[in-house]
């Protein structure tokens, strides 16, 4: 009689060294990356069976790392045969996979995070979608939160964190209002981004993203580029609020979705409410780029 081997369709995460379905993966309740939040991490897309635009996030990740004084005890070569294998080991072709450091935990009685020893993990799970297909068709409802987000000066925005209390608080308001998301300000009153997500909008023909204050998304550069490539003017700078809520268009970035639109601002149609033509031509290309060599790298599923 033989055991059968395990269903790895909902995932696959590398643990201590391990490949382990995802209902398995686990971390010690005392690391500090739960009790603190003490982490960082990035998330790079598997599409059609190829990565997209892996080099990119393996070395944002790593930035974020060295800006936390994290270890990840890998070379990039190596984190990107993990993700493979986590790939590879699930048969997904569409998926969301994820690599984490985390502090670890120092000696006992000890608050010096130089003792601790840092973990690495990693885990592959079916693509992940921060809009629904309705969402993505209509365009979302975005509302403005008076919630600040974090300052620059606290943590940094660029380098990729867990530190969500305010997006999840601002979350909830805009949920609660029958929003479908939000995005929050900084001090100065300026849109920066929501949870997950940079926000770009349109005005006459000419697109807006903020410049400081955010993460710089992979997908968010992607869309900058390929703006570029098409001759659509593109600038970064601060974004009021106001200008958002009189936008002719407006869309967000994410690896979960790449280019998702956005038809509601507070209440409020932009345009005639619906997806416009420059969101939806950026929307087309950031696809269409997924099947260029230049940009993906194709998952060996074999054994």
């Amino acid at each position: 009689m033989t055991t059968a081997d395990p269903d790895l369709s909902d995932g696959v995460a590398f643990v201590r060294g391990n490949y382990v379905p995802i209902a398995e993966a686990a971390i010690p309740i005392t690391d500090w990356g739960f009790l603190r939040s003490d982490a960082t991490y990035d998330v790079v897309t598997a599409w059609d069976g190829a990565f997209f635009r892996l080099d990119a996030h393996l070395e944002r990740f790593l930035r974020s790392c060295e800006r936390f004084r994290l270890d990840p005890g890998l070379t990039a070569a190596q984190i990107a045969e993990v993700l493979t294998e986590c790939v590879r080991r699930s048969g997904l072709r569409n998926a969301y996979v994820e690599m984490i450091v985390t502090r670890g935990q120092p000696p006992w009685g000890s608050r010096d995070p130089r003792l601790a020893v840092n973990r690495f993990y990693a885990f592959a799970v079916p693509f992940v979608w921060i809009a629904n297909e309705a969402q993505r068709e209509r365009g979302l409802h975005l509302k403005v939160s008076d919630i600040q987000r974090i300052p620059a000066s606290s943590v940094d925005p660029t380098a990729k964190n867990y530190h969500w209390n305010d997006l999840t608080m601002g979350l909830f308001g805009a949920l609660d209002a029958g929003a479908d998301t939000v995005v929050l300000r900084d001090a100065a009153g300026n849109v920066v981004e929501g949870p997950g997500f940079n926000i770009f909008c349109v005005k006459d023909g000419s697109v807006v993203t903020p410049k400081e204050g955010v993460l710089e998304g992979i997908s968010r550069r992607t869309v900058i580029e390929i703006a570029r490539s098409l001759g659509v003017p593109v600038a970064l700078r601060a974004l009021p609020a106001d200008e958002l809520r009189g936008a002719d268009e407006a869309f967000l970035t994410s690896s979960g979705g790449g280019v998702l639109p956005v038809t509601w601002v507070d209440g409020k149609a932009l345009g005639d409410g619906l997806p416009g033509p420059v969101t939806q031509r950026l929307h087309k290309t950031y696809w269409d780029w997924h099947r260029d060599p230049a940009y993906s790298q194709p998952i060996d599923y074999s054994l």
